[in-house]
């Protein structure tokens, strides 16, 4: 979702992460959850250190608020798990967003959006790929190609073992 991809209003799912709002593409979203049990990974990086059972298969749980760098918050009855279909490595891939809260599927335009600022942002600005505003509110576009890549991509997908060759 670059600025260049939108010549048109995109639908996005908005949600909360302690107190800053951010937006996936609708299309990404395949269901919004309760909380449900988690298997912490042992070793794996904190980004996604849990599983879920998502529908009798297993997922990874990844936590947006340590890509950029928030505390780990509690989990509240309001707090939901985001499952998206997202491409890694050239395979649909379903993972477990964590969200402090939930909102709606609203419109974003492109004459709403901006890039993130270079200097001055708490968070990685490669880690941002839009910025738009709504009713006076920020609502931050996560670049989840770059967090994957950056936070534990591979945690995120199972390599197969081959044996060698010879």
């Amino acid at each position: 979702m670059t600025a260049e991809v939108l010549d048109g209003p995109i639908e996005a799912l908005t949600f909360d992460l302690q107190g800053e709002t951010f937006a996936l593409e609708a299309g990404l979203v395949r269901e919004v959850l309760d909380m449900l049990p988690e298997t912490a990974v042992p070793g794996a990086p904190p980004f996604v250190g849990a599983v879920i059972n998502f529908r009798g298969r297993v997922i990874p749980l990844v936590d947006l608020r340590l890509a950029f760098d928030m505390t780990a918050g509690m989990t509240t009855i309001d707090s939901r798990i985001v499952v998206i279909e997202y491409d890694l490595d050239g395979e649909p891939t379903l993972i477990g967003l964590r969200a402090d809260k939930v909102h709606e599927v609203t419109s974003i335009t492109l004459d709403t959006t901006e890039q993130a600022p270079r200097v001055g942002m708490s968070w990685r600005a490669d880690f941002i790929r839009l910025l738009a505003r709504r009713n006076g509110d920020l609502i931050v576009i996560p670049d989840l190609d770059q967090i994957f890549a950056a936070r534990g991509r591979s945690a995120a997908t199972v390599t197969p073992i081959t044996a060698p060759q010879g």
